[in-house]
């Protein structure tokens, strides 16, 4: 990443800040919405919805896009790595892992994506800072996990490294995401159709391993932390962002990285009780130590140079 070029009117940060609201309200929406749905379900449910929604949308303002083979399977492709997968993973994660827990390793994402880039692209490599960041943020996870599951190999430990997984392939998609920023399709159309690609993914596989029709009737309370889910942080969290990708830049936008934690966190704390220990805290002060320098604003204020008087 490099440092941003775009000033951000005080608009674009009330927009940042909304949209980490909603972002970090999600991990708390998944875990309400848990109470009634599998969670093979809950993503159908919450990517048919979300879809439907954002597809509306682009009907109503006269933009949806013209559809080409090369721009469909892209689509495909872009709905299993960046939605089907990922949203299983941390879905699921989360019938074992605390809201806010969840979060904190969904944020490594940005940090992956720097691996990923540097392997799979020949435009974005390794840099000294970009390797102190990883190497921090993995120092981060370490402590987060803490070293009884990582010794014992036992139940709380496979949660943590799914959680973990989904950023992998959040950041895989934001590399291969590329390939879809240059068909042209507008951000906001490529995240209708990547989101109705993974609802066709996910149905089948909820279908066979949720079977929801010999389950109970989900709650009220479940209905309504999974239409949250997908009314508020897919259709309205998409739109959001792509208004600031526009506005202010990707490498402002990912400032919303740092917030979706802490928001993720307040929420469960105020409305779940949940409570994070004290390793937990500092592996979440590292990884966002590995992101500050990844993200290239501190060592650009540091390395500013004073104005004369």
């Amino acid at each position: 990443m490099t440092a941003p070029t775009i000033r951000m009117a005080p608009a674009d940060w009330l927009w940042i800040v909304v949209l980490a609201a909603i972002w970090g309200g999600s991990f708390i929406f998944i875990e309400l919405a848990l109470t009634g749905f599998g969670p093979f379900a809950l993503v159908t449910v919450r990517l048919a919805i979300g879809s439907a929604l954002l597809i509306l949308w682009l009907t109503a303002s006269g933009r949806l896009p013209r559809l080409t083979r090369e721009r469909c399977a892209a689509l495909v492709v872009m709905g299993l790595l960046n939605n089907a997968i990922p949203f299983s993973l941390l879905t699921w994660s989360q019938t074992e892992l605390g809201a806010g827990l969840a979060s904190i390793f969904n944020a490594m994402t940005p940090l992956f994506t720097i691996l990923v880039a540097h392997v799979w692209t020949s435009d974005d490599r390794m840099t000294p800072s970009r390797l102190a960041a990883l190497i921090t943020g993995f120092a981060g996870v370490i402590v987060l996990m803490g070293g009884e599951s990582l010794s014992e190999l036992g139940s709380n430990l496979w949660p943590q490294v799914i959680a973990l997984s989904s950023s992998i392939f959040y950041a895989i998609a934001g590399v291969y995401g590329r390939r879809v920023a240059r068909m042209g399709l507008p951000p906001d159309a490529a995240a209708a159709g990547q989101c109705f690609a993974a609802f066709l993914w996910m149905l089948p596989v909820a279908l066979i391993f949720d079977r929801p029709w010999e389950q109970p009737a989900p709650g009220w309370i479940a209905w309504g932390g999974l239409i949250a889910l997908a009314v508020l942080s897919t259709s309205i969290g998409y739109l959001i962002f792509y208004k600031v990708l526009a506005r202010s830049g990707a490498t402002n936008a990912a400032l919303v990285t740092f917030l979706v934690p802490v928001s993720a966190i307040l929420l469960a704390t105020t409305f779940l009780g949940e409570r994070m220990m004290a390793s937990q805290w500092a592996g979440m002060a590292l990884i966002f130590a590995g992101l500050a320098v990844a993200d290239g604003r501190l060592a650009s204020l540091l390395g500013r140079p004073k104005l004369s008087p």
